[in-house]
């Protein structure tokens, strides 16, 4: 088999990358290890960045994100009983977030690809990646028990943490940066509608906790709980009894409880792989940095990726030029560290650290304090929540 862009990983970004390269005119071959359902059932973000919304629109990939996804305008931080709300669009000139699962977008961007785009095998395992340090690299994959080869004029590797791309790159030429928490999220998905219409980022003596929402009707909370925790040792009543403790306020506003359908814990982690690209192989996305989910960054981050990937091989398509291609990593980079910049800022204001002193609490306080009092501070958190540009 043969293609110019191989594509391993049929996530968030290595959908829209094979999105963005069809619409290019650029052929590729996305290799997903897993099944359909897979891809489309796992949990994962939920909040889209202005720049997010704007590139799935322009992609052709936003029909059903416009009729279902729920715009929000700002979030609300609320710490010490006191309620105060950023306004994202009064701050940052327009711009403002969009709630719409991850799913959704994959389920999008899967019907596309399938209707109109290049091959999407699933249940295709990547085995190799070889030659990228030459001009035709390869990626070994088995698929229904047969192995098979694929020619490339370049691999992207948009598959996750755990994937095989970023191995291909010698430890030698690699550095790495990391920073693990000693806490997590417990979250939940309940089929109630949320207890507010927008965010709430509630910063307590027992620990954050997060409002969010996936639909009108379904809502998705979370709570910090200590690393290692098990989803299963919290029972329902136990859940929205802490949820109550650390949302409460001095107004006579209230949480409203409902049947919990899922549960999961989320490990809190600061990652990043430096560089990004080795010969002709890219990575994107979680393949190349995580971010604490308190930022609402991990989504978007990929979708920075592959858009600046997708230009760079467009450019070079066009112009004969690799010029844009050997820029790659440092220009995702420069982005990729202001939102672990940003990521780690929420992480470490409104999590509480096991070991945390009076000194450490009151510094929270103080830059919770900031934020309500200044519109600087307040739009310097508007501006990074609602994404750094593309």
């Amino acid at each position: 088999m043969r293609t110019t862009v191989g594509i391993i990983g049929a996530g968030p970004a290595g959908l829209l990358l094979a999105r963005l390269l069809h619409v290019a005119g650029i052929d590729s071959v996305v290799l997903e290890s897993h099944d359909r359902a897979y891809v489309e059932h796992r949990q994962r973000a939920g909040i889209l960045e202005q720049g997010t919304v704007d590139v799935l629109r322009e992609a052709g990939a936003a029909d059903r994100l416009d009729r279902e996804g729920l715009r929000h305008d700002g979030i609300e931080l609320r710490y010490d009983r006191r309620r105060h709300r950023v306004d994202f669009p009064g701050l940052t000139g327009g711009r403002s977030v969009t709630v719409y699962a991850q799913t959704e977008v994959c389920k999008d961007l899967i019907a596309l690809q399938l209707a109109d785009g290049g091959p999407l095998l699933f249940e295709a395992e990547a085995l190799a990646v070889e030659g990228v340090e030459g001009t035709r690299p390869t990626v070994r994959f088995r698929r229904g028990g047969v192995e098979e080869t694929l020619e490339c004029d370049y691999v992207v590797g948009c598959d996750g943490f755990w994937g095989i791309a970023r191995r291909v790159i010698p430890e030698r030429d690699a550095r790495v940066f990391e920073r693990t928490y000693p806490y997590a999220w417990l979250g939940i998905l309940a089929d109630v509608p949320p207890s507010h219409d927008e965010l709430v980022y509630a910063r307590h003596e027992r620990g954050f906790a997060l409002l969010s929402m996936r639909s009108p009707s379904v809502s998705r909370l979370y709570l910090q709980v200590p690393a290692g925790t098990d989803a299963e040792s919290w029972s329902d009543d136990e859940i929205w009894d802490e949820l109550d403790r650390r949302f409460e306020t001095d107004d006579d506003w209230t949480l409203r409880r409902g049947p919990i359908t899922q549960k999961s814990v989320t490990p809190m982690r600061s990652y990043v792989h430096e560089p990004m690209r080795h010969g002709r192989l890219f990575l994107a996305g979680d393949a190349a940095h995580i971010v604490p989910p308190t930022g609402a960054k991990g989504l978007n981050l990929a979708v920075g990726d592959v858009v600046t990937l997708a230009r760079a091989l467009a450019h070079e398509r066009s112009t004969g030029s690799a010029g844009l291609l050997d820029t790659y990593s440092a220009d995702c980079l420069h982005r990729v560290w202001q939102a672990e910049r940003f990521s780690y800022d929420m992480t470490t204001m409104l999590h509480r650290a096991p070991d945390a002193d009076p000194f450490e609490d009151r510094l929270q306080r103080a830059r919770l304090d900031r934020i309500a009092e200044s519109r600087a501070a307040s739009a310097e958190l508007a501006e990074g929540y609602t994404g750094f540009l593309y």
